[in-house]
């Protein structure tokens, strides 16, 4: 049986549905701030639990706290810093400030110790709040950025690495594919009319829609244009990073970390499903919902599930030296993304960055026995870290000495639009985009071509 709540309980609960207010929210983001610090655990899971344990909550009081609780954890660095404490409140508080522009006066009206409400903001805290300043702040603090990755991170971004991180630490964009087996973007841009859908900076098939104040954009997956294929949420980077793997008609291609099957759409509509595409990854479970996916949007392509256990067979044994272009979307830390998930920045440690080169240098080797001579490997991470991007590039070259070589930048760029030329980090191996530069998450593309 559930467990049985006492009556005083389910009449507070019942008052608080209908006086969830914003100092409520306050209240419910601190508590959530303070289970993901106290279990180290991803901010998801413990709104999810928070929305279970709360159900007079309804849909925008959740969506409400979690826009608080992600807007903290962007800013956590900062936020504690002006505070001068790295409690959850403190988080709270300071994140108001410099996320949300809020003024002193506003924060202390949602910090009143009304009901529901959290506690008064202290002398301290007012004191801290309309004084503290990042001018002397460090980089890692001032670029809200976990500290042990500020040598990798400056290598990378350079000059530009403050004004870098301070773009990750904002909130992303609302950005969609449309399908190009189904119509162009044209055709598509007035039933999106509604949600002011514009033209992405640089994507020809992307668009790109505004969110709201609370950072949330519109439940575009139940639009029926959605529903019947029309178009796929996917960032304009995620996006141009299959533009740049330059697939071909009648080539045989395999994505070999395909996951949910994001960029085997966009490969097979670039193509126009002209190209025989092999999709498949070594986690099974992360295919799920290709199947689907392919369905809707009418792409072409064949999904290879691996088993598992003792009886797990290479499913792209066959394959082996015969494949013209191999897309690894490789496992990584995710850096460049921070702006969607900023707890995972706060999660990363050095143990889990070296498990993730690991995995990069195995999934390398398998595209290196794929590609056929003269064949090509189109190397992608949405990683800002060059120990998973050029390093791991350079890695398949010295363990394959003599098959490989590196393709010029301005080749690889040649497959995108002429915009992002000029937008765009030339990096030893490869292209990298940015929030600064691209408007993008941080994605990295190499090619790698095979000696024939």
């Amino acid at each position: 049986m559930g467990q049985a709540w006492p009556f005083y309980v389910v009449v507070d609960a019942f008052q608080r549905i209908r006086t969830l207010t914003p100092a409520a929210r306050c209240s419910a983001a601190i508590e959530v701030l303070t289970d993901i610090a106290e279990r180290r655990r991803p901010a998801a899971d413990a709104l999810k639990d928070w929305g279970l344990a709360h159900r007079f909550a309804g849909s925008g009081d959740r969506a409400g706290i979690a826009s608080l609780v992600y807007d903290a954890l962007r800013r956590r660095s900062s936020a504690a810093w002006i505070m001068g404490s790295d409690t959850p409140r403190a988080i709270l508080i300071g994140a108001l400030r410099l996320q949300q522009g809020l003024a002193a006066a506003s924060v202390a009206s949602l910090f009143s110790g009304d009901r529901f409400a959290p506690e008064p903001l202290s002398d301290v805290e007012r004191v801290r709040l309309e004084t503290g300043t990042l001018e002397d702040a460090p980089p890692e603090v001032a670029g809200d950025a976990p500290a042990f990755a500020l040598p990798e991170l400056a290598a990378a971004l350079g000059d530009d690495l403050v004004p870098e991180l301070k773009a990750l630490a904002r909130r992303a964009p609302l950005d969609i594919r449309v399908n190009a087996l189904r119509g162009s973007r044209e055709d598509v841009m007035p039933a999106l009319a509604a949600f002011e859908a514009a033209p992405a900076p640089h994507a020809p098939q992307g668009l790109r829609i505004p969110i709201g104040a609370d950072g949330r954009g519109p439940a575009l997956h139940v639009e029926a244009e959605f529903l019947d294929g029309w178009y796929e949420i996917q960032d304009e980077g995620s996006q141009l990073a299959a533009l740049l793997a330059a697939p071909r008609p009648g080539e045989t291609i395999v994505d070999l970390c395909a996951g949910g099957g994001g960029k085997t759409l966009a490969l097979a509509a670039e193509t126009r499903n002209g190209a025989r595409l092999i999709a498949t990854d070594g986690d099974p479970r992360r295919l799920a919902p290709i199947h689907e996916r392919l369905r809707r949007s009418g792409a072409v392509a064949e999904v290879r599930t691996p088993r598992t256990g003792k009886a797990r067979a290479d499913v792209l044994e066959d394959l082996d030296g015969r494949v013209d272009r191999v897309v690894v979307d490789a496992p990584c830390t995710g850096s460049g993304t921070w702006r969607r998930n900023p707890d995972a920045k706060w999660r990363l440690r050095p143990g889990s960055l070296a498990l993730r080169t690991a995995e990069q240098a195995q999934v390398l080797d398998r595209a290196a026995r794929l590609v056929k001579p003269g064949g090509r490997i189109v190397y992608i991470t949405c990683s800002l870290l060059p120990s998973e991007n050029d390093a791991a590039v350079a890695g398949l070259i010295s363990q394959w000495r003599g098959r490989f070589d590196v393709v010029p930048a301005e080749d690889v760029l040649a497959a995108g639009p002429a915009s992002l030329r000029d937008a765009v980090r030339i990096t030893a191996h490869g292209v990298q985009m940015s929030p600064l530069r691209t408007g993008t998450d941080g994605f990295y593309v190499a090619v790698i071509a095979r000696r024939g």
